[in-house]
Formats: C-alpha cells, structure tokens, sequence
C-alpha cells in the first residue's frame, strides 16, 4: 500500500515516474475509513490543478494508485546518427530503465513500511477512548482480563518481525539488481563484434536481444506486482481480524451496558435524539411543508430498481416485503439505523422488538410492515403519504436517518388508482424539496439508461447535484449483457445522465433471489468486484464499489448535512415558538394552553360526571315522566281501538267481554314495545337535560359538538335488555286482569283520570273540525277571514251530519251507505257536490265528538257511583264500567311505570355509562375524530405551540449532545 507520483521519495524519482499511471493488480475490499472525504463533485475545486478532483481524492484514499506497467517506447528512426551513437543511446536506454527500476524497489520498500504504520496508527485511533466512560463503565469493566482474553488480543498485534515480513523480499531485489548487472556487462563486453558495419547477422541479433530483455522486464515487474499484491492480501487479512476483534470488545461493553449492571441512567443516542425530532415534526406537520428542513437520506428510484435490496444491505438484514416485479412499497418507511449490541428492529409506537438474527421474526417484521403500508392506503388509492417509522439498532451499522420511497412508475397496471403516478411524484418531490435532504438516486444498472425516469425527478430537483449520490444497482448482470463495459464507466463519472451528483457508486445486491442471506449477498459482491474486470482495468476505483463503502459515505454525508443545518431550524422554531406564545397572550390571556388531547380528557371527564348525575334522579321524577308519557303514546290506542268500539255494544257483559280480548291481544303485541320505546326515550331526553344544565355552569362551548356526538353515539349503541320484555309483558297481563277498586279515592281517581283524557280528547276533535270547516262568523267578520272552497263543502257537510246526529242520538260509529247516499243527495239539492269519502272522514269527527260528550255527561253520574259498584251494580239503573276500565288502564300504567324505574336506575343507567366511556375511549383513540370535533384557533394554536415547544426542546438537546460528541 504505497503512493507514486507527486509524493515520490526525490527528484530524481518524480523524473522517472509518471504521475498519471499505476499498477493493475487484482483489488482487496477492505473498510476505507475517511471514505467520505473521497466524494467530491466533479466540477469542485481542487488545489492541484494538474489532477482531476475525484482522480486526486481516489489517490488519497486508497490503496488502488497504479504503477507505471512499462517504459515509455523510445522514439523510432536511426536517421543520419552513426552506430556508436546508437550503441551509446541503448546504454543510456538500459541504465535509465536500471535506475527507474531500483527507485521503485525502494520506494516499494519504504512506502509500503510508513503505510503499514500508518494503517496500524489509524486502526488504533479507531479503537474507544474509555477514560471517557468512566462514569459509564463499572469497576469490575477494568478487569476486563479476567473475562477478555487481552492477552489473545496483544498477540494478535503485528510484531517488528512480522512487520519485516510483510516488506519486499531484498534478497530476491538483489538476485534481480545482479541479474541485470550481469547483463549490462556482457553486453558492455560485447562491442566489438557488435560494430562491424553492414552485417545483417549482427543488425537482427541485435534485434532479438532487444525483444528478449523487454519480455525479461515485464516479466520481473509482473512478478513485483503479484508479491506486493500478497503482501496487501496478507496485511489486509490481519487489518480485518483485528477490527472483528475490536467489533466483538466493543460489543461486550455494550451488551454490560445494555443489562443495565451499572446504577446510572444510560442517555439517549444522538442517532435516537435526531430521530425523535424528526418523529415529532412527521406529527406535526403530516405535508411535509417547508418549515420542515431538518436532514435526512430519502431513497428514490424507478420501482423494481434495487431500493429496498440496497436499504436492507445498509441495515443488515432482509427487513421489507418482496415480491416478483411488483409494487411494494406503498408508503414511505422512515429506517432509523444505530449501532447497538443486538441486531434489533422496533416500530416507533410498538414495544415489541423483533430479533433479527431469527428467521422467523424476519418474516413477523415484514408481515407487520406490509399490513401498516396496506391500513395507511385508504380505500380508492394504490399508494399512501403516511410515514411508517421503524428503528434498527446493530453492531457495526452506520448511523443515520433513511427514508423509503415508492417507487416511481412510467406505467399504470390493471388494479392501479387511476392517479397513482401522479400521486408517487408528488410524494417523491415533497420529500427531495427539503433543500437539506440527502437524495440516494437508485438507478438499476442491468436495463437501458434511457428507460429511466427518477434521473429526470432528481435533476429537477437538485440541478447543481449539491446533495444527491447516485447509485448503480445489479452491476453484475449489467457487465454481463452490456457489450461495452465503458458505459459503465461513464455512468459512475456522470457523463451519461444529465443529472450531477455529489458521488457515484456501483452496487451487488444478490442474484435475485428472495431467499439469499445478507452474508451470502456480501460474499457474492466481494468475489464479484475481487474478479470484476471494471475494477481490473480501471473503470471503476476501489470507493466506488460494495455497499460497505456506500454505507459509510452516506453516514459521513448525512452527519455533515446534520451539522451544518441543525442549529438554523433551531433558530426557526424558536422564532415561531415566540410567535405563537405572543399571539396566544393576546387573544386568550385567562385560559391555560390545554392542546386536544388535554381538552378531550377534560371533556371525557365532564362528560362522566353528567352520566352519574342520572343516578341521583329521584324514583318519583322517574315514574312520573314515565307514565306520562307512556299513556300519551297509548291513549289514542286505548280511546279509538279499546274504548270506543266496547261502547257500541248494547250490555255490560258485552262491553266487559270486548275489553278483556282487546286488552289482551294489546298487551301480548304491541304494549310491552311501546313501554320499552318510552323508556328507553325517556333515558335519552333526560340525558340530554343534564348535558344541557351542565353547560350553563361555566361550561366551554368548545365541547358543545363532541358532547353532542358522544350522546348520539351512546344512544345508539344502547339496546335495552331483550329479557326485560318478556317480563314486562307478564306484569302489564296481570295489572289489567285485575278489576277490583277497593276504596273510594281509588274510584275517585278513576273518575279524575277518565273526565281528563276524554276533556284532552274532545278538544283535539273541536280543534280538528274547526279546521276542516274553517273561520265561523264570528272570526269571518272581526278578523276578515274567508273560507276556501273546500272548508264550505265542508262546513255544509257537517251541518247536514249535526241534523242526522239530533235525530238519531244513539247512532252507532258508522253511517250506512243509504244514510251516506241521503246526505249527498241533500247537499246537491243545495248545489253542494260532495264526495261520499268526504262525508265519512266528516262524519267520523263529528260522531267522535258526539261519543266524548255523551261519556264525560256519563262521567259525571259515575261520580256517586261506588256504592253501586260495590254492589255490583243490582237494582240499578247506572252503569259504570267504562269507569272500570280507565282503572285498570290507570293501575297498568302505575305498574308499568315503576317497573320501568326500577330497570333503569338498576340496569340501563350502568349500561348507558359503559357505554358513554366505550365511546369516549374509542374517539380517544381516532385522531381523525377528535381533530373534527375538537377544532377551532384556540385548538390549533395550543397544539401548534405544544409541538414546537416540544420540538426545540428535542433539537436543543441533540445539540448540546452533538456538541459534545465534536
């Protein structure tokens, strides 16, 4: 591992040697580790003006420099010069190349000693500086001896006799120095025969002499070659051991720091501080708008280009869904990678860690991201903007912040949202228009550069190639079907796309087949770039190739970006953290700065004490609303179906007969239904006067929606217990069966609730004749009010009815069609046409009327009535069963009305609060829901000063601990 050209040992070797030549060997991958600083821009200045930038760079950082393979030819002719001259220009010849070639065995020697030690410094500096974990690291970490073979590893240290033996062989350079001393003096002894003139023998021995110690020459510098080669092979072998062994030391220490041995409280990773802010910002700002410019490495390529394969060699591990050509990933996956003791990945709102180390949680981790990508789709689409956050820690992964993308199509299939592509550019542009985000440019190198489309996004979008890093995937099949490799080459120099970047590189990815290990993709890229002739012929350089060297470029990159630009979006949150602290100052002085979730536990809470209060309702007030009601939803049943058609009958034991079948064919259908109905309506409304007494109390209108969508919600999950019915049924049967009033208050009750339900129905019937007949004199002349045509049909309808009434005061419920006939044949004589449909629904008010003044005339005589019902009515003349049946009407409803109470203060108020608090826990949970019903400024400007609050404390303390880390 030595450098020719400008660092050449003196003068004489510069004069010698050409700057712009190296040696071809076949190139170890080993860890570059200032990698980093290889990536340059291709138009970037430079010191040396004399040397491409990225050539320089290549020359710094690696080992690959090459030397020169031969001698520069020397100039043809032999023109007018005599044969001494020639004779003395071969001497120089030989004595030039002679010295060329002792000036490379030294500087081999000497080069290949300082970077030997140069390698062996650097790896030390490599190693932790645990003076600075002291308050970390137990006692017992410093007898580390006991438990670490440290002896084992000090033996595994180059000592200063294998160190001379990783030098050239000086022997072996001193047989080739005699060799070719040997040489010189033969030919040196060899002049006289040399010179005779004009022999054709000696001009072609001469020739052949020439040709045999050039293939000498070659033969000896191939020979070189191959043992520098060995010994880099040799050297870089005990390099990689010696870092696994470091790897395995630092491993140790973070396992016994992971088992939480010593008693302080380990911090956050700057790695984990950085994620969690740009967790907070995807919260905050789910568009992704331009106040959001904090870094991060977002992935983008054509789909089926290698992004994910390359994501998942960057965490060591096969963590993504696969699949055979189609589209996969479906919304973009935020991979937070750190360095940890175990390979682990966690999802930022799960605890569970899925090993993986472990096939099996391998697959239960790519199941779980598949079945987040496919809820995140909403129903319609093909492709979602929501961020899936995922962590994976490991030994020896490179910290830093990746984004997955969708990948971008050309092409709807079968299947697709028809704006599907449209809707992959925008995410893909949201993500890149961050002006500090890193964009890795996956290109997949085994089809036609022209059918590629993400070069054009990303040349859009970074035109000065100031943060993109191209990549090249599945280089093995495309050095195996392109019949000229230098497109290769002029690929990773940027000379085919358009598009510039910051840095190129070319990728192996595995063969293609979804099953291949990690490992197994590793070995098959490193054999392929270690047999590769891109890398042969020097079309392409050492820090361009293997994911290793991609990976490490990327962290170094991203880092740089973190900090160069992390104190600037500090400085704008804090500038908007004034700006909404004095807006909120001025517009709400006297209330505290609750954001929606605090304001939706403060309402949950109100919301559980109004459903408590209905436990506090007294018995009284429960069956009194209850049987109000309840007989003002049955009374128009038991008056028009019950009651009316039993007084047409012509005896007391026909119209106790007639309401025992229709009580009970009411009670086994449609009573108990409607008992429940009221009950259950009963419970609503008095629910809703609690929410309604409780707002008044001080109470913050901005509940006023989620209050009243929880009460619809509640109501209509509440169902009433369905054995209630059953039950209910049986006590309304045996309520109605009984017939007998014991005392006279009982009567007198009857009498009361009679006289008032037939009073409340004849003036519905005045109410709804005066209606039909329109305004009577009266109102005509002191009102000017005029009848429609209609209502005076009417009217004369009515009149001619009120004369049949007169005459026939027992008429029965219903005209006969004659009597209908007469009616209308009346009315025509009066120039009146009427329709016999007409006189009916007339005649049916009109006769309701007349039924409701008889029965209250009848009500009245039942007053004094008692006695003869004790008596059952013998020896006289009134009858009051009528009375009776309100009675048992009355006592149902009594009965009715306390069984009902006693379920809903016993039942139905505990399952009414479960289920108030199932739906308040469930529109905990929708953010979507609680976003609609708890909105307004106030809202918005309490959540927005919550998160910046939130996210300039995060970036505050991941820049004191970037701080400390410098």
């Amino acid at each position: 591992m030595f450098r020719v050209g400008s660092r050449a040992a003196c003068i004489a070797c510069r004069s010698l040697v050409s700057t712009n030549m190296g040696v071809r060997f076949r190139i170890p991958l080993q860890k570059l580790h200032p990698l980093s600083r290889a990536i340059h821009h291709r138009y970037s200045g430079n010191g040396n003006p004399q040397r491409p930038p990225h050539r320089t760079a290549a020359r710094y950082f690696t080992s690959m420099s090459r030397l020169p393979v031969r001698p520069p030819k020397p100039p043809p002719g032999s023109g007018g010069h005599s044969y001494q001259q020639q004779r003395n220009f071969l001497v120089a010849r030989l004595a030039a190349r002679l010295l060329k070639l002792r000036y490379i065995l030294l500087g081999t020697a000497v080069g290949g000693g300082y970077t030997a030690k140069k390698t062996y410094e650097e790896w030390k500096d490599m190693l932790p500086d645990f003076s600075e974990y002291n308050w970390v690291i137990p006692d017992f970490v410093w007898d580390l001896s006991e438990q670490i073979d440290l002896d084992k590893l000090a033996k595994a240290l180059p000592e200063r006799e294998e160190l001379a033996k990783l030098l050239p062989d000086f022997d072996k350079i001193g047989e080739n120095f005699s060799f070719l001393k040997n040489l010189l003096s033969s030919e040196t002894s060899g002049d006289s025969p040399l010179r005779a003139p004009g022999s054709s023998a000696s001009a072609s021995q001469d020739v052949s002499d020439k040709q045999y110690k050039k293939t000498t020459d070659k033969e000896k510098i191939d020979q070189l070659q191959e043992e520098l080669l060995h010994t880099q092979l040799k050297f870089q072998r005990m390099l990689e051991r010696l870092e696994k062994e470091n790897k395995e030391l630092r491993k140790v220490v973070l396992q016994k720091d992971d088992k939480g041995i010593h008693q302080r409280k380990v911090k956050k990773s700057l790695i984990d501080l950085y994620s969690e802010v740009l967790d907070i910002l995807s919260d905050y700002d789910a568009n992704y708008n331009t106040q959001d410019h904090l870094p991060r490495v977002v992935v983008v390529g054509d789909q089926s280009a290698g992004k994910t394969s390359v994501l998942e060699m960057i965490a060591q591990a096969r963590i993504f869904p696969r699949g055979s050509g189609e589209m996969m990933t479906r919304s973009p996956v935020k991979v937070t990678l750190s360095e940890g003791p175990h390979h682990v990945a966690i999802f930022k709102d799960s605890g569970r860690e899925f090993d993986l180390t472990k096939e099996e949680d391998l697959a239960a981790l790519r199941h779980e991201i598949e079945l987040r990508m496919r809820k995140s789709v909403k129903e319609g689409q093909t492709v979602s903007s929501e961020t899936i956050s995922l962590s994976v820690k490991g030994p020896g992964i490179q910290r830093m912040v990746l984004v997955d993308l969708p990948g971008v199509i050309s092409t709807m299939t079968a299947g697709m949202a028809l704006d599907t592509k449209e809707t992959i550019f925008s995410i893909s542009k949201a993500y890149m228009q961050n002006p500090n985000a890193i964009i890795l440019c996956i290109q997949d190198g085994s089809v036609d550069a022209e059918r590629s489309i993400v070069t054009d996004l990303v040349s859009q979008m970074d035109p000065q190639g100031k943060r993109t890093i191209f990549v090249l995937t599945k280089v093995d099949l495309a050095e195996k079907n392109l019949a000229s490799p230098s497109r290769i080459q002029q690929i990773v120099e940027g000379k085919l796309f358009p598009m510039k970047a910051l840095g190129y590189f070319a990728v192996v990815t595995g063969k293609g087949s979804s099953a291949e290990s990690i490992e197994s993709i590793k070995d098959y890229e490193e054999d392929f770039f270690q047999n590769s002739r891109l890398l042969r012929d020097g079309m392409l350089k050492a820090h361009q190739v293997t994911t290793k060297n991609l990976s490490l470029a990327v962290s170094d990159c991203f880092w740089k970006m973190v900090r160069e630009s992390v104190e600037q979006q500090a400085d704008v949150f804090k500038a908007s953290r004034f700006n909404l602290e004095t807006e909120w100052k001025n517009n709400y002085p006297r209330l505290r700065e609750l954001d929606r979730n605090e304001l939706y536990e403060k309402a949950k809470n109100e919301i559980l004490d109004e459903v408590i209060s209905l436990s506090q309702v007294t018995p009284q007030h429960w069956e009194a609303m209850l049987q109000k009601r309840l007989w003002e939803r049955v009374s128009t049943h038991v008056i028009e179906n019950i009651y009316l058609p039993a007084a047409q009958t012509m005896d007391s034991g026909t119209f106790n007969t007639t309401v025992d079948i229709k009580l009970k064919q009411w009670t086994d259908k449609q009573l108990p239904n409607k008992a429940l109905e009221v009950a259950w309506e009963t419970l609503q409304e008095e629910f809703a006067r609690f929410i309604a007494e409780y707002k008044g109390k001080d109470q913050d209108d901005i509940f006023d929606k989620l209050k009243e969508a929880v009460k619809d919600e509640s109501i209509k999950r509440h169902k009433w217990n369905e054995r209630a019915m059953d039950s209910l049924r049986v006590i309304q049967h045996n309520a109605l069966e009984d017939r007998s009033i014991t005392d006279k208050p009982q009567w007198d009750a009857a009498i009361q609730f009679m006289e008032e339900t037939l009073q409340s129905r004849l003036k519905d019937t005045e109410s709804m004749i005066r209606d039909m007949v329109g305004p009577d004199w009266k109102q005509r002349w002191m009102y000017w009010k005029n009848r429609t045509p209609e209502q005076h049909i009417r009217n004369e309808t009515k009149n001619e009815l009120e004369r049949l009434l007169k005459l026939h005061d027992d008429h029965t419920a219903y005209l006969a069609n004659d009597e209908v006939t007469t009616v209308r044949k009346n009315l025509e004589g009066r120039s009146v046409e009427v329709d016999p449909v007409l006189i009916k629904d007339t005649w049916h008010q009109l006769y309701r009327r007349h039924f409701l003044q008889k029965a209250l005339s009848h009500c009245n005589l039942c007053r004094r009535g008692f006695y003869y019902y004790q008596r059952h009515f013998v020896d006289s003349e009134l009858e009051c069963n009528d009375v009776v049946l309100f009675w048992r009407i009355q006592r149902m409803l009594v009965i009715t009305a306390n069984t009902l109470r006693q379920q809903l203060t016993n039942t139905e108020v505990r399952r009414l609060e479960k289920n108030v608090k199932e739906v308040l826990d469930d529109f905990g949970e929708d953010m979507e829901k609680k976003t609609h019903l708890i909105t307004g400024r106030r809202v918005q400007l309490a959540e927005d000063l919550k998160k910046v609050r939130e996210i300039q404390e995060k970036l505050e303390a991941f820049i004191e601990a970037l701080h400390k880390e410098k």
